[in-house]
This record gives C-alpha cells, structure tokens and sequence, in this order.
C-alpha cells in the first residue's frame, strides 16, 4: 500500500484548478512535520495542546550555563519528536548553540544573535532507515535560516 504525503505549503491554486496537491517522499514529510513540531508552541493547536516543544519558553530564556541550556532544549526537541512523529523511532536530539555576528554596514550597525543548531536522528519505522534532520535557529526573535 502506497500513502501520499503532502508537500507544504500547499498551493490551493492547484485545487480551485482541478489539480492535485504536489506531495513527496516521507523523509520530507518527516522532516516538514519535525519542522512544524520546533516551530510550535503549546497550546498554539487546538486540536492537541500539547503539540509543540519548548523553543518559546526557551527562546527567551537567559542562557547562563550553555550547557544546561543546551541539554534542556535537546531533552525538549527529543521528547516532543517521540510523543508526536509516530513514523520514527530510536529518536535523539543535538543541540549547538553558537553566537553568530551580522555587520549592517549602511546603518553602521552589529548584531549578535544566539544561532542554535538542531539536530534530530533516528530510525524510519516503516524501513528501519536511518534517518536525520538538522536546521538552525536564531533566537530573541525567533527565526530560522
């Protein structure tokens, strides 16, 4: 049996022009609901208020000991990955926290930012295939790369 995944963000344009939604593979899709599962706070869903992980709490979050920090954040990114993508098992989470500096020369400007490194491994359930994710953060805003 073949399962469709579907490709986000989804382009409603194809639907009102009787066109399928574009789908993928379910490493992508992995990877985008992995995505969606950082980027979300809880309660954000209504459907499930314990959907998210604790980035927000964290984002704001003085980060004294790095370590700590570190540790906190991965334990968060790990356990909210295992309670909430079923198509992976075996789950762990990395975290790298770096300062990045950003030169805005027009304005004479120089801004630092946290810059955190996410890394999730695992294993596909339904093959047994490793599998990884890795994207960056910018904290205090939150933003991505």
């Amino acid at each position: 049996m073949s399962t469709s995944f579907y490709k986000k963000p989804f382009n409603f344009s194809r639907l009102f022009s009787n066109q399928p939604l574009e789908t993928c593979d379910a490493g992508i899709s992995i990877s985008q609901h992995i995505e969606l599962i950082i980027f979300s706070r809880f309660g954000e869903h209504r459907f499930n208020p314990a959907f998210g992980c604790e980035v927000w709490e964290l984002d704001f979050e003085l980060i004294v000991n790095q370590a700590m920090w570190e540790d906190k954040m991965s334990q968060s990114v790990k356990r909210a990955v295992r309670d909430q993508e079923k198509r992976l098992y075996e789950v762990d989470a990395f975290i790298n926290v770096s300062d990045v500096e950003k030169v805005f020369p027009l304005r004479r400007m120089t801004e630092i930012k946290k810059k955190v490194d996410i890394t999730v491994t695992g294993r596909l359930t339904a093959t047994g295939e490793n599998y990884v994710f890795a994207t960056a953060l910018f904290l205090s805003p939150l933003s991505s790369e």
